[in-house]
């Protein structure tokens, strides 16, 4: 499955880049990366008696409200371990301190027994080998496009989100005032392109940004796919285009390498979501998610959607035991050989997202479930078909995708959290199940089905009251 869930079509045109249109094949350095699986954490100066140490006073916070206790999970990677593996001569990419790894890069392959012989290293996977060549137009950021100075109002109050916000009965909440304000979104994608220059993000608060697959490029100048995720949400113009939480925070993590697809991508989701978790936010939304690479070549199993299997659904079915909240996409395999949910829609105590169309009927793209142990997946739907948002240029678009269908539920979630900030991720999921559609007779293909955030938000009040 290629990268991000991307939508199956635009009805807009991706950038064009700065290089010519014939590309140069430039020959690339070999480089390999590799995960490290550690044995323990010794030799680490931080203690679960000091969490100020390594995790935010936001982060402290949220776990202090929901009553969730620091644990092992949470101590970072042996910063003695990390400095003898760079002894080795190899340089440290990431880590993952909820799964004990490191990713590592070098040049020289030779080096992989050396990492082998650590005594504090258990295995060693190689998750990344560079191609031979580089294409010249792949090696450059994208040339910023200039924005749309025209944009057309509608009567409705959504603009063309009108109707994937009320499939949601999200205006309930939006009404009563929960529009996201004081919720904290980090989402997880690969590339902002012109974020920060489209009118329609000039009110978004945005509070950081960090590139875990490209360190040293501008999420600004990449991929268009997190911007168009970002435009789901985030946006506040009424009559144009408003998202279904237009009040909330957000961060902009790059996990995502875009020209490629490599297991090592997996590391970079771990890598972002435990940053994301450090900071405190609220809710994560991901519309990335993996089936098979290509550097090395590895084809995933079936029976591996269990949600511990693969690195990124450990690292996700840990989230809502740290206070987040994830939603991730399920996937745009239904109509494919694969037709499954991908890693890591498969994991435990989050929300993976299918697509549904204007009239709620499933996508034909949309992925389906169930789970290897037999969870049902997908848990919900939203509007993945002909979804409202912005394009390059900042005027209002459509696209297909879960990816889409994802950061929809995510914001109308958001807003349903912060009408009740006590509760914890698993109560949210809970009472979002049970306002779906399909929720007396879950399946394979809608999950618990299209969620209303009026009977959620009910179910909830009730709950508390109890």
């Amino acid at each position: 499955m290629r990268i991000l869930y991307l939508l199956l079509f635009l009805w807009f045109s991706i950038p064009t880049f700065s290089q010519e249109t014939e590309s140069e094949r430039i020959p690339l350095p070999k480089t390999y990366r590799y995960r490290l699986t550690l044995t323990d954490k010794a030799g680490s100066p931080y203690s679960l008696n000091h969490p100020e140490q390594f995790l935010s006073e936001k982060s402290l916070e949220r776990r202090a409200r929901m009553g969730i206790s620091i644990d092992y999970h949470d101590l970072p990677v042996s910063p003695t371990y990390l400095e003898q593996i760079r002894q080795t001569g190899a340089t440290v990419f990431n880590y993952s301190k909820w799964n004990n790894t490191v990713q590592v890069e070098t040049h020289d392959s030779l080096l992989e027994q050396s990492l082998r012989e650590l005594p504090f290293v258990s295995h060693v996977m190689l998750v990344y080998k560079s191609p031979e060549f580089a294409e010249a137009n792949n090696c450059q950021n994208r040339t910023k496009e200039l924005v749309a100075d025209t944009i057309y109002c509608k009567d409705d109050y959504y603009g063309m989100a009108q109707k994937q916000v009320e499939q949601l009965g999200l205006p309930f909440l939006h009404t009563m005032g929960y529009r996201g304000n004081g919720m904290t979104i980090a989402i997880l994608d690969g590339g902002f392109y012109n974020a920060d220059i489209i009118p329609a993000f000039k009110t978004t608060k945005i509070l950081g940004t960090k590139n875990f697959a490209r360190p040293d490029s501008n999420i600004y100048e990449e991929h268009p796919h997190g911007m168009m995720v970002l435009s789901c949400i985030a946006p506040n113009q009424p009559h144009i285009l408003v998202g279904t939480a237009p009040e909330a925070s957000f961060y902009l993590l790059q996990s995502e390498d875009t020209w490629q697809e490599y297991r090592g991508e997996e590391d970079n989701w771990c890598a972002a979501l435990e940053y994301a978790d450090s900071l405190g936010v609220d809710i994560v939304t991901s519309s990335l998610g993996y089936t098979h690479f290509d550097r090395p070549a590895a084809t995933l199993e079936y029976e591996w959607l269990d949600g511990h299997h693969e690195l990124n659904s450990r690292s996700a079915s840990l989230a809502a035991s740290r206070g987040i909240l994830l939603l991730n996409s399920a996937g745009n395999s239904g109509d494919e050989s694969w037709k499954k949910i991908g890693f890591p829609a498969d994991a435990h105590d989050i929300l993976a997202v299918g697509a549904v169309d204007e009239k709620g009927v499933n996508t034909a793209f949309s992925s389906i479930g169930f789970t290897a142990d037999h969870r049902i997946k997908p848990d919900a739907m939203a509007r993945g078909g002909a979804t409202a948002l912005l394009a390059t240029d900042g005027t209002v678009s459509q696209a297909n995708g879960t990816s889409f269908a994802c950061p929809v539920l995510a914001g109308a979630v958001a807003c349903l959290y912060q009408a009740f900030p006590l509760k914890q991720p698993k109560e949210i999921i809970e009472a979002i199940h049970q306002a779906g559609s399909c929720y007396s007779k879950p399946n394979e293909v809608y999950g618990y089905g299209i969620p209303n955030m009026e009977k959620a938000f009910h179910t909830l009040q009730a709950d508390t009251v109890r």
